[in-house]
Parts: C-alpha cells; sequence; structure tokens
C-alpha cells in the first residue's frame, strides 16, 4: 500500500508550495484497483484461510482484521483539536501529526484517504483547527476546507457588532471600513438567504447584516476583498446554525416566534448575560417581557440604547450615566420601551447565545440582576423579588 504512494512534495515546483507528488501512484493504479479494494481482498482470503485451518482458528480473527482492515473511525468527530502541518512535510509527517492529536485513528486511514482524494494535493501547511476522531476522509475534507485552517487568522470575539467588526477586519487587511459598509448593504447579495428577514409579529424587516457575521477564528486570504471576507463569515453561521438545526427547533419549540426574531433574542442575551451559564435565562426573560405577561410587553434592556449610540457615532455608556431623554428617545428605532423586539439584532452571537434563545431553560423571570464578580445573574419573577436581588448586589459591592 505504501508502496503505492509518492509521499514526498513536488520539488521541480518550487512556486507551489505544499503540492504532493501523484505520479507514482497514477502510473501505478492498472495494476491495482485502489488500496481499501486490495485491503478488502486480503481479508476475504484470510476468513477463507482461517475457515480451512478450522473454527478453533477464529481466535486470532482481530490480530487479522488489523492486520488487514484499515483502523479508521467513522463520522466527522467531536470537540476540537489543533493540529500544526509544517512547512514541508509528506503525507506520512501529516498523518502522525493526526494521530498524535487523536483526530485520526491510523496513519494509513489518513495516507489512504489522501490517496482517494486528487485535491489533497492541496492540503497547505499551517495550523488547523480540526475535531478529535475523525475519519480519514473527513480529516482530509475538513483539511481542504480553509475555514479550517487558522494561521495569522483574526479572531471575531462574541457579541461584537457588525461595525466594531469592520474595525477589527480593516485593521488586519488594510482593507478601509468603508468598504465592509458598502459590502453589508446587500445582506443577501452575501449569501444570507431572504427567508432569515422574516417575522411573525408583523414588523416589517430591513435587511441588515448584523448577527449573521459569525464570531470565530478565521484566516482571511491573501487577496481577500472585504466583499468576500463577509461572505466567509455570513457562510460560516449558516454552517453553524444549520448544524444545530437552529431555524427548525425555533419554528417548532418556540411558538410561532421566527428565526430572525430568535436571533435578535440570542444578540439581546449575548449583550447582557454577564456569564455563559446564563445566556438562556436571560433570552426566557427577553421572551418573557416580549411575549408574555410583562406590563408593556417590552424589553426594557440598557444595552439597546447602547447599540443606538454607537449606530449614531455616539459614545456607549454605563446604565447609570444613561439620561432619562437617551432612555426614551422617542426617534430612536431601539427604544428600549419600544413594543415587542427592536428591529434587528443588535451585535453578532456565539453559538452559546443562539443555542439559548434556541433552547431556554423553562421559567417567568420578568427581571435579573448581576449578583456576583463572576457576572452571574440572579433572576426573579416579581419586581420585588428584584429589589431583594439588587440589594444582594449592592452589599456585594456590584451595583
Amino acid at each position: 500500500m505504501i508502496d503505492d504512494l509518492d509521499l514526498g512534495f513536488d520539488e521541480t515546483e518550487r512556486g507551489e508550495k505544499g503540492r504532493h507528488r501523484r505520479g507514482a501512484v497514477r502510473r501505478r493504479q492498472g495494476k491495482s484497483g485502489g488500496g481499501r479494494g486490495k485491503t478488502l481482498l486480503a481479508l476475504a482470503l484470510a476468513l477463507i484461510l482461517l475457515g480451512g485451518i478450522g473454527g478453533g482458528a477464529f481466535y486470532g480473527f482481530d490480530r487479522v482484521q488489523n492486520y488487514f482492515v484499515t483502523p479508521d473511525y467513522d463520522g466527522s468527530g467531536t470537540g476540537e483539536a489543533i493540529v500544526e502541518i509544517k512547512q514541508g512535510a509528506l503525507l506520512a509527517d501529516m498523518a502522525d501529526a493526526l494521530v498524535a492529536a487523536d483526530v485520526v485513528k491510523s496513519t494509513k486511514a489518513f495516507i489512504e484517504a489522501a490517496e482517494e482524494n486528487s485535491r489533497s494535493k492541496n492540503i497547505q501547511p499551517g495550523t488547523y483547527k480540526l475535531r478529535k476522531q475523525m475519519s480519514g476522509d473527513a480529516a482530509v475534507a475538513a483539511m481542504l476546507d480553509l475555514k479550517n485552517k487558522v494561521v495569522n487568522g483574526l479572531t471575531i470575539p462574541e457579541g461584537r457588532t457588525a461595525k466594531n467588526v469592520y474595525k477589527l477586519l480593516s485593521e488586519k487587511t488594510d482593507i478601509p471600513v468603508k468598504d465592509f459598509e458598502a459590502a453589508a448593504k446587500d445582506p443577501e447579495a452575501l449569501g444570507v438567504p431572504d427567508w432569515w428577514f422574516k417575522r411573525s409579529d408583523g414588523k416589517k424587516v430591513k435587511p441588515s447584516i448584523e448577527g449573521f457575521l459569525f464570531p470565530d477564528t478565521y484566516e482571511i486570504p491573501p487577496k481577500a476583498t472585504a466583499e468576500s471576507v463577509l461572505k466567509l463569515m455570513v457562510d460560516n453561521f449558516l454552517t453553524v446554525t444549520a448544524g444545530m438545526q437552529f431555524a427548525d427547533r425555533v419554528q417548532k419549540e418556540r411558538g410561532g416566534v421566527s428565526p430572525y426574531e430568535a436571533l435578535i433574542v440570542a444578540s439581546l442575551a449575548q449583550a447582557e448575560a454577564g456569564n455563559k451559564d446564563d445566556l438562556g435565562k436571560v433570552a426566557r426573560v427577553a421572551y418573557n417581557r416580549v411575549y408574555g405577561e410583562f406590563d408593556c410587553n417590552c424589553l426594557e434592556m440598557d444595552v439597546t440604547v447602547n447599540y443606538y449610540l454607537e449606530l449614531t457615532g455616539q459614545k456607549t455608556k454605563a446604565s447609570k450615566d444613561m439620561t432619562p431623554a437617551e432612555l426614551d428617545n422617542p426617534k430612536n428605532p431601539y427604544n428600549r420601551k419600544l413594543r415587542g423586539l427592536v428591529p434587528t439584532p443588535i451585535n453578532n452571537p456565539g453559538k452559546q447565545a443562539l443555542e439559548g434563545a434556541m433552547d431556554p431553560p423553562p421559567g417567568k423571570w420578568l427581571f435579573f440582576v448581576a449578583i456576583d464578580k463572576e457576572g452571574h445573574s440572579a433572576f426573579a419573577e416579581t419586581y420585588e423579588e428584584q429589589k431583594r436581588n439588587e440589594q444582594k448586589a449592592k452589599e456585594a459591592g456590584i451595583i
């Protein structure tokens, strides 16, 4: 099997780093039906041989199977593993690194998968964010997906507004902020399906990119444009939410709330929760206030005021520093006393916030307040209970 592979890089094409020589493999394919075909044939012959020897010989079947069958995991794996592929690495070197990180079960699994995938010659040196216990085929496919390559990557933290994201991207790429702003004017052109911009509460939606720039670590291609970078982030959002079945579950489980409204709630939870443990509970509060028995059916969350201040080029403020005019500005479409949900998400939430909005814990909470320096909040169903929690927060020096 290994004899059929030339594991070196093509030294004659120095301008194309990381491309494998495949000539030896292709020239000898006429002699072989492929590595895995030979493996199955050999196993079948071994079984016949063992059967001829006698039933007692089957005690060694496991050893025979391990010799002839390539040890491999099934599926796309779980968790996360960071793997570095060094400059000039051979396929065998790559396989060793993947086995060491428990990404693939055996070097043979990766090498065979690479042999069968004609695009594997495009695997580049660098650092990859992969999963543990992937099949050889899945590992090869993941290493060919540039979203998993994080060398010189840029990390977009959870909860940043689109305006802040443009600034971070501009600093990394030298692409002007105005280019990102121009590209973002048409979210559907960046890949956001039009069905995302639907609401069940009757409010008209003006499509916005806010909420769809998924926070993650990205490697920005050398010749990237503002449009291509934002498309990469939108595509990541769509991949993550599809994997979660976010839209389907929201429509089935959230009582008529649309996926876009749930995305807005996720952004509110991301902004308000001081600790990831409270993301789901804050989402539940938002749902209860807008769709439940809260007097004004409004959010009354100061983070929406700050979003409007940032959106309009003003300085954001702590809640205690906001003026009555800022807290209840009739010209502010993100007014905290506005009935129902605000027009758009107010930031770009991460996966845990999305999970909290999709499947919040049950509860009738209408209020919450941070009560410790780790950002944990106490939740209350009544204003009287909220006042007692606020007193605890004061005693702890939080407010």
